[in-house]
């Protein structure tokens, strides 16, 4: 049995986000997940893939670019920008910066620090 790398598992839960696949992402996040958003309250694994199923409800082409992620001996950091189209052609770029924890293939716990002001027109489509 292959192990893949703590990169390797940041690449494959990101492009499960990108792509709605939803039954990789919950393969690669642990059963007890812990996401925290700039610090507000933490999300389980259920609610950070109903979060990421609303997101790309209201982002039309949704993908991560100018993605930067460097290993550490417990998960990874990853920068990279969110990206996409609002219903009403607003295009969406979002910087972000995501901290992650690792155990045994899966992640543990997500860290996730974005620009909110960028975020603000994705968070009004979303009726927030």
């Amino acid at each position: 049995m292959t192990t893949r790398s703590n990169a390797d598992v940041a690449r494959a839960l990101f492009t499960a986000f990108e792509t709605g696949d939803n039954e990789t992402a919950l393969r690669l996040l642990a059963e007890d997940f812990r996401g925290i958003q700039n610090g507000g309250p933490p999300m389980d694994r259920e609610t950070l893939l109903k979060f990421a199923t609303a997101f790309r409800s209201v982002v039309s082409g949704y993908r991560y670019a100018n993605i930067t992620c460097s290993e550490t001996a417990t998960g990874f950091v990853e920068e990279h920008d969110v990206c996409g189209t609002l219903p009403d052609g607003t295009e969406v770029l979002i910087p972000a910066c995501v901290v992650a924890e690792i155990k045994g293939g899966v992640v543990t716990e997500l860290r996730e620090y974005l620009d909110t002001a960028r975020a603000a027109a994705v968070l009004k489509a979303l009726g927030g």
